[in-house]
């Protein structure tokens, strides 16, 4: 009797811890996806989301990751499967991963669930969404404490960065590209919102979404004073039906980010507080 009574117990212990190992959330699309334990391997197809598992501590996790993934370096040397439009179903699949995190508008979801593995889609847009992402990876990667303190050290340094702004630096208004079309980053953005904690205003309204296409007399009729823009679309400014009268040219007031630090600023991830300080300096720079 005793050994059958021991035997109860330990199957009692044991549910519990098999429990607790068991992970549900609803992702991005709306779709509850369930994980049985925390993934061992995992491809990440979206920058930001490389970058917030590696500064989780479970770097060692990833088996592949995007084309545009670079940060930190040790992704560098990780296979490479592709990109949002672009993904590499068969080097996915022989990877063996238990979990794949995409972005919401990847179109290789679909493929990828009806062979069997385990997709969740994460693409924050917005501060809240970061925040909220965090939090779900946290839960995912059995990291809810580091995610938590993450957060929180995000959140202070923008503070930090906002508060030693001068005066003279604020209240300027600002155009924000974040690729040609133009893309720009409006109000409801992460970027958006970086730039409204640090005093500017923002040209681009958040009714018109997070990174609406404009037509390019929006931002002639709105006349930004600074306009903020990646090397890349930088040099094609001047030559845009009218632009030559907005403010920001006229003055001389365009900050142009190299690569690197447009991928800073581009991903919601660990370094938006990082971020947060190019935007301060640029300001600083242009109302000395």
């Amino acid at each position: 009797m005793s050994r059958l009574l021991c035997l109860m117990a330990l199957c009692w212990l044991a549910g519990p811890a098999q429990a607790r190992g068991a992970v549900s959330l609803v992702d991005d699309r709306g779709v509850e996806v369930t994980l049985a334990q925390s993934p061992r391997r995992i491809v990440s197809m979206l920058p930001s989301l490389t970058e917030t598992v590696c500064a989780l501590q479970a770097c060692e996790r990833l088996v592949g990751v995007d084309s545009y993934s670079n940060w930190p370096a040790a992704v560098q040397a990780l296979p490479r499967v592709g990109g949002l439009e672009d993904a590499n179903v068969e080097r996915i699949v022989a990877l063996k991963p238990d979990l794949v995190l995409l972005a919401k508008a990847a179109r290789v979801t679909d493929r990828l669930e009806a062979l069997g593995l385990k997709v969740l889609t994460l693409e924050p847009r917005s501060m809240k969404d970061m925040e909220r992402v965090l939090g779900q990876l946290g839960r995912v990667l059995d990291r809810e404490a580091e995610a938590a303190a993450m957060w929180l050290q995000i959140d202070g340094g923008v503070n930090r960065v906002a508060a030693a702004l001068p005066a003279s630096a604020r209240g300027k208004r600002v155009y924000f590209e974040v690729s040609s079309g133009p893309y720009a980053a409006s109000e409801s953005s992460f970027i958006g919102e970086t730039l409204a904690r640090l005093g500017a205003v923002n040209v681009v309204p958040g009714s018109l979404g997070p990174f609406p296409k404009l037509n390019p007399e929006f931002v002639v009729r709105a006349d930004p004073q600074v306009i903020m823009v990646g090397d890349r679309n930088a040099v094609a400014l001047a030559g845009r039906p009218g632009w030559g009268r907005i403010d920001a040219l006229q003055a001389g007031r365009i900050c142009v980010f190299t690569p690197a630090q447009g991928d800073v600023l581009a991903r919601p991830g660990p370094r938006m507080a990082e971020g947060a300080g190019i935007m301060a300096d640029c300001l600083k720079d242009k109302f000395k």
